[in-house]
């Protein structure tokens, strides 16, 4: 088990604490050792730590797959052998335990923030062709995914919910209000963004971002945040006007 919580803080951070049971500790903390979610692991806002699941294989090779009932292509994870690694983990846990998956649940702002407000979460990374059905149901994991396409692993799509969470506690972004006009927190896309310089390559900024008129700034982008959102996310456009 690699545990990667600041240490002088002695074991796990008091705040959110994510366990992630993989293949390939190795590849954490990764990116989120970097920026807010890494300055904020070493202040201890949060912890995490990286669970082998191969520690607790079968046999002189510690085995954790075995050919799919039915036949087939590739290879499923074994139930008894994740079994044992999650019940390590986290056998009387409170954390909700989650399953990175394609066929998951699409991963949205509104699971992120209250995922966020809670103790943190068990995240196991599948690999292979699938992890066997059993375990699943057994030991209630909830199948997530972030988005319509497969990774050859769970672990970066683990980095990518635990990053959302993160950001998320109170503290991490400075400022309580950063996250408040993003994209999906109303519904909507976020509205466009400029600074200086007020002129570059013959594109200005919209002359109403500089009026100092701060109702008709409102108005502004609540429009442009709408406006993008009938384009791009035709969906969310329904979605928000039922």
């Amino acid at each position: 088990m690699t545990h990667l919580a600041d240490e002088e803080h002695g074991g796990h951070a008091q705040g959110w604490h994510a366990s992630v049971l993989t293949l390939f500790p190795e590849m954490f903390p990764g990116p989120l050792g970097f920026s807010l979610a890494g300055e904020a692991l070493k202040r201890g806002d949060w912890s995490l730590d990286a669970h082998d699941i191969r520690d607790h294989g079968l046999g002189r090779h510690r085995s954790v797959d075995d050919t799919p009932a039915g036949g087939g292509p590739g290879m499923v994870l074994r139930a008894d052998v994740l079994a044992s690694a999650i019940d390590a983990v986290c056998a009387a846990d409170a954390r909700p335990r989650f399953l990175m998956s394609p066929r998951g649940r699409p991963l949205e702002q509104a699971r992120v923030r209250a995922l966020a407000e809670g103790p943190g979460a068990v995240i196991v990374c599948g690999r292979f062709e699938g992890v066997d059905e059993r375990v699943i149901a057994g030991r209630g994991l909830e199948e997530v995914s972030i988005g319509d396409y497969v990774l050859s692993g769970g672990e970066l799509a683990a980095m990518v919910m635990i990053d959302a969470c993160v950001r998320l506690l109170p503290g991490v972004m400075g400022h309580d209000s950063s996250g408040a006009e993003e994209s999906f927190e109303a519904g909507l896309l976020e509205y466009p963004h400029y600074t200086r310089p007020r002129a570059w390559e013959g594109r200005e900024i919209p002359e109403i971002l500089l009026s100092g008129n701060h109702g008709a700034v409102a108005r502004w982008r609540r429009e442009e945040a709408e406006r993008l959102t009938r384009a791009r996310r035709p969906d969310l456009w329904e979605k928000k006007s039922t």
